[in-house]
């Protein structure tokens, strides 16, 4: 119980985090034909996975309750995109490049024709 407490506060910090950067990055980009502030957060969520991992797994930085707070509540409520990235990079790491090819063309795809289908769905259901 004490851990999902932890994530949760993680998770709050992080979409928190993600409205407030999403929102201004995108208000200073005046952009209103591509998503300049889901890129930024994106980016920036990888970026600290990556730097995050590195010195967890190099450096024992960080304890288990200390990752589960900050990987899988702040950056996991802060974008998905970060943990998908970093399990595709330990995959090619791993010499595993099928699976890491497999992963990012189907959750891509799949993921992509998901939001289709349910968008089509609510189309057919509450047109």
């Amino acid at each position: 119980m004490h851990k999902l407490i932890i994530i949760g506060a993680g998770g709050f910090i992080g979409a928190i985090l993600r409205y407030i950067i999403s929102g201004n990055v995108q208000m200073l980009s005046k952009s209103i034909s591509f998503p300049y502030g889901t890129f930024v957060v994106n980016v920036i969520g990888c970026f600290f996975i990556g730097l995050f991992s590195q010195l967890s797994e190099t450096k024992g930085l960080f304890s288990d309750s200390t990752r589960a707070f900050v990987f899988v509540g702040i950056l996991g409520g802060f974008t998905t995109f970060s943990a998908f990235s970093n399990e595709t990079f330990n995959l090619f790491r791993d010499r595993e490049t099928a699976l890491a090819l497999i992963n990012i063309f189907g959750q891509v795809i799949i993921c992509f024709v998901s939001v289709w289908l349910g968008r089509s769905s609510a189309f057919l259901v509450w047109r």
